[in-house]
């Protein structure tokens, strides 16, 4: 399976947090399932750092990769056809960033990793 973790699935797994759920964490732990991490959770969290609402343990440029590599993460690009996929979906929710991983996993058929139950509205499979 192809997994999409959102944002803030991926900060709570590096972090070692408990709160991802049991059964997102034996998706996420399963060597059967792909996962990856979005440029525009990248973006989210570049702007969250530059506002003081996220620190990390070391500059993005390099947490990021680190984190990717050791946890087998792979990047996923933003592709014109995803930026188009927001134009429609309806609007559930608000948030740009949440916006567009909802019109990723739609495009890439992916399931989203996330503690959102607004993103089952748009018919995206989703576990948690």
């Amino acid at each position: 399976m192809r997994l999409l973790l959102d944002t803030h699935v991926f900060l709570w797994w590096v972090e070692g947090r408990d709160d991802v759920s049991r059964k997102a964490t034996r998706a996420i732990a399963d060597a059967e399932n792909e996962c990856f991490v979005s440029v525009a959770s990248c973006w989210e969290m570049a702007i969250k750092l530059s506002l003081g609402k996220l620190r990390l343990d070391a500059p993005l440029q390099e947490f990021v990769p680190e984190q990717m590599a050791a946890n087998r993460f792979r990047l996923l690009p933003i592709d014109f056809r995803h930026v188009i996929g927001v134009a429609g979906l309806p609007f559930h929710h608000r948030d740009p960033f949440d916006r567009l991983l909802i019109a990723q996993a739609v495009c890439e058929s992916m399931t989203i990793i996330s503690a959102d139950r607004t993103i089952k509205r748009y018919g995206v499979r989703r576990i948690w």
